[in-house]
């Protein structure tokens, strides 16, 4: 594979975006997580939900912290790897980032503070306001996130006007079709990535000692957690890949395994499994057209009906949604495995076999990895294009040369490997040693 400006560019790109999404996505989760506790003591004195409150908490402010400090470096490349880009869709994406930015500073402005230091300084019931406000302040940040994510999947509400972007319906902008599904996977990528993070840490806690009833309480919420996301996952995937057949036929061709090529003997490598002509699809295809793209005729659309200057990567594609389906499929047996111990030996993690502590133990990042792979098969079905079939990566690129891409790519990926590594660093602590509270001269308890 060569190395092009373009590749270097991508990758930087791409790596500053996943690290955001990865922390946004969490805390995103965490905070309606930490409402939920929050609300549970509050509605009836609970030294467990409290006790979970407080450790999650740690969780949550090391997240939020790391999803804006990330967002910093995606914003900045936005002007300094893609300079023209702005000039073409800032009429769409100016304000969306705008409405965006302002949500996320009003909410760590007036509402942060008090519900990461003021639960002592303040009534119970305007503390769990203060919650709830800073997890719905979040979600509207990511709505807005979303709402550009998606409209460049599939771009609606615009017209092209000398090379820019103009706005007819906002309303088409904003409710675009792929909002929808584009939220939804947000959402349970945020879930899947919480929920295996919380029986992993319990696992791991119950592999040392006994817990306490905080610990247990979070090991429950957890698997609950994982079990509904899991679910909601296999609808979500049918339309996603629905979204790319209409959108993006190609790469929908591509995740499922649908090559329209006349040549029978693929060559080696080739993601193909049906060769049938361009324009036609076998009966083999057939349980698969609800997924692939068809032309006004009727014709199933693959990757054979597109120049490779247009193409995403068909075989990154292909396999990328083969391990996905297989990580999600293992994700599911460990689950239900846990559950059936449960429903025999009870609730505490302490009962399980030792060897199912140690699976969860090291599928703690499990969620976090199917989050990043379902992102980037989204992202790179969209590929070549920023703005499906209507503006190229390449035709925005800057003119830096390879070496300072390549500079700069070295740079990122060394700072983002110090801040994952303080992230697990705290996260370790946190579990290890719990959250010992301390009380400040002159605070009453």
């Amino acid at each position: 594979m060569e190395i092009t400006a373009l590749w270097l560019a991508r990758a930087q790109f791409a790596l500053s975006l996943n690290v955001h999404v990865l922390f946004a996505a969490l805390a995103m989760f965490l905070g309606w997580l930490l409402f939920f506790l929050r609300w549970k003591q509050w509605r009836s004195p609970d030294t467990a939900a409290l006790a979970a409150y407080r450790f999650w908490g740690r969780f949550f402010a090391l997240s939020f912290f790391l999803a804006f400090a990330s967002a910093v470096p995606v914003l900045a490349e936005i002007g300094i790897l893609w300079p023209p880009l702005m000039a073409r869709i800032g009429n769409v994406a100016g304000p969306l980032l705008a409405f965006g930015i302002t949500t996320l500073f009003v909410t760590k402005s007036v509402f942060m503070g008090v519900m990461l230091f003021g639960q002592r300084r303040v009534s119970e019931s305007a503390h769990l306001i203060s919650v709830f406000m800073v997890a719905l302040g979040l979600t509207a940040t990511v709505f807005w996130g979303v709402v550009l994510q998606s409209w460049t999947h599939a771009p609606e509400g615009i017209a092209l006007i000398d090379g820019r972007f103009q706005v007819v319906d906002w309303g088409e902008i904003i409710l675009n079709p792929g909002l929808g599904w584009c939220l939804a996977q947000f959402a349970c990528g945020g879930a899947l990535t919480g929920g295996f993070l919380m029986i992993g840490v319990s696992a791991w806690q119950a592999c040392r000692r006994p817990l306490v009833e905080g610990e247990r309480l979070s090991f429950r919420v957890g698997l609950g957690v994982v079990l509904a996301a899991l679910v909601a996952q296999a609808c979500i995937l049918d339309g996603v890949l629905r979204l790319e057949a209409r959108f993006a036929p190609a790469a929908a061709a591509a995740m499922v395994g649908y090559d329209g090529r006349g040549d029978s003997s693929p060559e080696p490598g080739a993601f193909e499994l049906s060769a049938t002509r361009p324009g036609t699809a076998r009966a083999g295809t057939e349980p698969l057209s609800r997924w692939l793209g068809r032309s006004a005729q009727g014709d199933v659309i693959g990757p054979a009906d597109f120049s490779p200057s247009r193409l995403p990567p068909v075989g990154a594609l292909y396999w990328m949604t083969r391990v996905i389906l297989a990580l999600w499929g293992a994700m599911a047996l460990l689950a239900i495995a846990v559950t059936a111990v449960m429903a025999v030996r009870g609730a505490d993690p302490v009962a399980q076999p030792r060897v199912l502590l140690r699976l969860l133990a090291g599928a703690t990042c499990a969620g976090a990895l199917s989050w990043l792979l379902c992102w980037n098969l989204i992202e790179a079905g969209r590929s070549p294009y920023f703005v499906a079939g209507m503006l190229l990566q390449e035709d925005v690129l800057t003119d830096a040369s390879p070496g300072a891409l390549a500079a700069g790519l070295a740079a990122s990926a060394f700072v983002y490997a110090l801040l994952l590594g303080g992230f697990v660093r705290l996260a370790y602590h946190a579990a290890r040693y719990g959250v010992v509270p301390v009380r400040k001269a002159g605070v009453k308890s």
